[in-house]
């Protein structure tokens, strides 16, 4: 018997060579691989959005929406008895806040608290800034200490303060009266009330603040101090001439935010009246623009006219914050 080589067939063209494995799972393979190159393409482009979504959401839920229907209810006559009745009255809720002599008072008030709160507060500050700066002992517990008044409540920092300028009982009025001078009425008299105010501010504040020049003073170069030292400069011309001139930028940025501050007390005032109401005083003698906002929305229920003076705060503050940029812009171009 004669055995015959059976020869394979060829090929048909364009098919797979026999033997070969199939090429389906390599092109599935590669399918997966696109898929996720595209998935992980759209993850890198949309998750920082994702990520700071939540931030914006929270901002036009709570900040957008209320500033412009504040602004709305501001042009409307509205009542806190029925909030939807809304009538309109164009700019009067304006013309009747600057017509009223109590607005003019609660911004005197404002203007005075805020000058004698701010400008010791920043000036006592710098101070305790400059001697931390230096290498002291238990740095760390002092630095801790700066920041207690400002994680006190107010209202427990208030009700403490308002023990110690007590007319019959305050230990201020012991210490005054142990050195000769009569007690006043920290309560119920104008410039005593407003001190008292700004007292509980300036204890509350100074700390921050100074943490705030500390880490400033950190910033600068010991080289500009060495090279002062070396001409001979003394602590206090170092101080003057090289600590000062460089703080520049940091005390322009504190003094419009304890500007902004000031322009926004509310809850110690509140506190400190003895009648515990917005009136700021028997006599409105430090009632703030926080306070009668307060008053005029809360109390006498004139949501429309609170909604002005809301609005003109606002406009107070963009003011201020032009300010702030003019003057920053003109002390880039002079450095």
């Amino acid at each position: 018997m004669s055995t015959h080589d059976t020869a394979a067939p060829p090929a048909k063209e364009g098919g797979a060579a026999p033997g070969r494995p199939p090429a389906a799972p390599v092109d599935a393979e590669a399918r997966r691989r696109a898929r996720l190159s595209r998935r992980w393409q759209r993850d890198i482009r949309w998750s920082p959005y994702a990520f700071v979504s939540p931030f914006f959401l929270l901002f036009l839920a709570f900040g957008l929406f209320p500033l412009i229907y504040t602004g709305w209810a501001s042009l409307h006559q509205v009542e806190m008895t029925a909030p939807t009745d809304m009538n309109w009255v164009g700019l009067r809720n304006y013309t009747r806040i600057f017509d009223d002599d109590f607005f003019w008072n609660a911004a005197r008030n404002t203007l005075t608290i805020g000058v004698i709160s701010t400008v010791p507060q920043l000036l006592m500050a710098m101070g305790l800034a400059h001697i931390l700066n230096y290498r002291l002992r238990a740095s760390t517990f002092y630095r801790v200490a700066m920041l207690a008044p400002y994680a006190t409540s107010i209202a427990a920092a208030s009700l403490v303060f308002v023990l110690l300028f007590g007319r019959d009982y305050g230990m201020i009025n012991w210490a005054l009266d142990a050195v000769g001078v009569s007690p006043v009425d920290w309560q119920n008299d104008k410039w005593p009330s407003q001190i008292a105010v700004s007292t509980i501010i300036i204890w509350r504040w100074t700390g921050y603040n100074a943490l705030i020049y500390l880490a400033a003073m950190q910033a600068i170069p010991q080289d500009l101090y060495e090279s002062a030292a070396l001409d001979g400069a003394s602590r206090w011309q170092q101080f003057f001439h090289v600590t000062l001139p460089s703080l520049r930028p940091t005390i322009l940025f504190t003094v419009v935010v304890s500007t902004i501050g000031a322009s926004q007390v509310f809850g110690e005032p509140l506190l400190f009246d003895a009648n515990k109401g917005a009136s700021g005083g028997a006599e409105h003698q430090f009632q703030t623009l926080g306070l009668y906002l307060y008053e005029q929305g809360w109390i006498n229920q004139h949501l429309g006219r609170a909604s002005a003076i809301a609005w003109t705060m606002f406009l107070i503050l963009i003011v201020i914050g032009i300010v702030n940029y003019v003057i920053s812009r003109r002390l880039r171009a002079s450095s």
